[in-house]
């Protein structure tokens, strides 16, 4: 039996070559999980989302549908089983070809933009809608095998690489402080402090206190450690509502979901006739192709960089791998029902423990899987406990902005504008955006056009065509 774990252990360390990252099996599984517990989160959250664009029996949309769940709807159900199936393939898949330690799902801004946008607004059904998601993917497929989007990533100057890494950073810190109530809206100066005599608040300052103490002390799991105290401390407090709680439970059918494209009614669709539903769907399939495209830039080049993965040439460690795999994935999502798979930042609370390849990201796709039967376990873990992670991941990305090369004025302002834009506008893809926007401008009104890409060049336009069509 020792020597069948051993000869298992020798294939793994080989394959995954874990020495080589400085990194092990008990270090790797322990970030897996931290990844995991630190996004379980879209299990609940997709659903939610899509159940508002008429993925639901009674087809309501918006608010009309919020009092439907999993339990209770059999759409929403296959939703649930759905975006646990679309995560673990692409999770894995990212693990197990690109050898990268990134968890892929369904992305939330994306999904947002697929319920409210093109079903509530434009008017498409759900079913056109998947199948708008289905063109993009098999574009990013085309893109991938043909090299363009790594050539995009090659093109883009080094200090925009690096303020990505630390907007994301900011990004992500945001995420959490939104998600635990100590940052909420204010109409008079956009944001402000929570109410710290809420019991959701105070947990939440709890979590970030134990966090940071572990990290601090160098603690192995920190994150995950951290997660599972703020959730016990929760339970008296009346957030960790444990009455719900089961161990296990089947997963919900995915039959009403499963391969339900409209082509005919997306073609069909839209005023103007079929020239007019032909400009509508180009501006959809192109606004969900820029954003999970620069999105999923955003966050690789971004977490790529807290985990020590950039190569002596600068590039990131197996991306056209991990690009592919994220086209392969975002195909798929279609079949099952649900929207474009994006890498989530989350995966950096897994690279924060010390994930470093693509072991990390085999686990937290078994996890999804497991998640099939373990909806009843997973609810139970409050948005105050996983939002501590988020600001301190935030706190361990912001780092690299030391990097930046603030000295040169032509360099500095894309720099700030990719990396402010991103917490601000609540958006990755966006600060991308505006970094490439003002890059070339600054080059040319300095006479150093030559220094630009032309590459970046065509992205800076195509931006701002985008913005003016579309410009939410």
């Amino acid at each position: 039996m020792g020597n069948t774990n051993r000869k298992s252990e020798s294939f793994i360390e080989r394959y995954f070559q874990l020495s080589k990252y400085g990194t092990n099996v008990k270090t790797e599984i322990v970030a897996g999980i931290t990844t995991f517990v630190t996004m379980a989160y879209v299990l609940l959250v997709i659903p939610s989302l899509l159940k508002a664009a008429g993925m639901n029996s009674a087809g309501l949309l918006g608010d009309e549908a919020s009092t439907l769940t999993i339990f209770n709807d059999p759409i929403v159900g296959a939703l649930f089983t759905a975006t646990c199936l679309i995560s673990a393939y692409g999770t894995l898949q990212m693990g197990i070809f690109a050898k990268l330690p990134f968890a892929t799902a369904p992305g939330l801004g994306l999904t947002a933009f697929f319920a409210y946008t093109v079903v509530v607004d434009l008017g498409y059904t759900w079913q056109q809608g998947l199948a708008a998601v289905m063109i993009s993917g098999i574009l990013f497929i085309i893109i991938t095998v043909t090299s363009i989007r790594e050539k995009i990533i090659d093109a883009l100057p080094v200090n925009i690489r690096t303020a990505i890494g630390a907007g994301v950073g900011l990004f992500i810190a945001l995420v959490g402080l939104k998600s635990g109530g100590l940052i909420v809206s204010n109409p008079a100066n956009l944001v402000e402090f929570g109410d710290f005599t809420n019991p959701g608040v105070l947990l939440t300052l709890i979590g970030i206190i134990i966090t940071a103490i572990l990290m601090a002390k160098d603690v192995k799991g920190a994150m995950l450690i951290s997660i599972i105290i703020t959730t016990i401390i929760g339970i008296p407090m009346g957030i960790t509502n444990i009455e719900g709680i089961k161990l296990f439970s089947a997963p919900p059918s995915i039959a009403p979901t499963f391969m339900k494209w409209d082509f005919t009614g997306l073609l069909g669709n839209g005023e103007g006739g079929f020239v007019g539903a032909l400009i509508n769907i180009g501006m959809v399939v192109m606004t969900i192709s820029f954003v999970d495209l620069f999105d999923n830039i955003g966050t690789l080049l971004g977490t790529a960089q807290r985990g020590n993965m950039i190569e002596p040439n600068g590039k990131v460690r197996n991306m056209n791998r991990a690009l592919l795999s994220d086209s392969i994935a975002t195909t798929l999502s279609s079949f099952f029902g649900t929207t474009t798979t994006s890498t989530y930042v989350e995966s950096t609370a897994g690279i924060a423990a010390g994930g470093r390849t693509g072991l990390t990201s085999v686990v937290t796709g078994v996890l999804f899987l497991a998640s099939l039967f373990l909806s009843g376990v997973i609810g139970i873990v409050p948005t105050q406990a996983t939002a501590p992670a988020l600001v301190i991941v935030g706190v361990l990305m912001i780092q690299s902005v030391v990097n930046i090369d603030f000295s040169d004025f032509t360099e500095a302002v894309p720099a700030f504008f990719t990396l402010a834009i991103m917490p601000f506008t609540f958006s990755i893809a966006n600060g991308v955006a505006a970094g490439i926007i003002f890059y070339p401008i600054m080059k040319l009104v300095t006479g150093r056009h030559k220094e630009v890409n032309p590459i970046i060049y065509i992205l800076a336009i195509l931006f701002i065509i985008r913005f003016a069509l579309l410009p939410n």
